[in-house]
């Protein structure tokens, strides 16, 4: 399975990776294995692409009020009084009670105010 990567060979690889064709579909096509192709790849800099392996989503961290600490996002998850209920708890923005993530929902920038001054 030792093939030369002609220019030929390489311009139908690049095609192929630009389709979306897995490693092993394009080491089939071309002979090779798909080492070969994801080698290949590599030296070329062709750009890279996601994995098409799922990972499980992680299990949600469960922040009880009793578990929560200065330096925890206190956003709330979930309905008070039931189980499930939680809080964010990952780390904080300066001077804020949120995360990075819970400060973009929670403070909303008011558009009409900014209308209204330019008038």
């Amino acid at each position: 399975m030792s093939e030369e990567w002609t220019p030929t060979r390489i311009s139908i690889l690049i095609a192929l990776w630009n389709e979306g064709l897995t490693t092993s579909v394009i080491g089939d096509r071309l002979g090779v294995t798909k080492n070969a192709v994801v080698g290949k790849v590599h030296r070329l800099g062709l750009p890279k692409r996601g994995s098409p392996i799922r990972q499980k989503p992680k299990p949600a961290k469960v922040i009880s009020l009793e578990a929560l600490r200065p330096g925890m996002c206190s956003w709330p998850d979930g309905e008070p009084g039931m189980e499930d209920f939680r809080f964010c708890g990952d780390p904080v923005e300066q001077d804020k009670p949120y995360c990075a993530h819970h400060c973009e929902r929670a403070y909303v920038k008011n558009v009409k105010d900014k209308r209204t001054a330019a008038a």
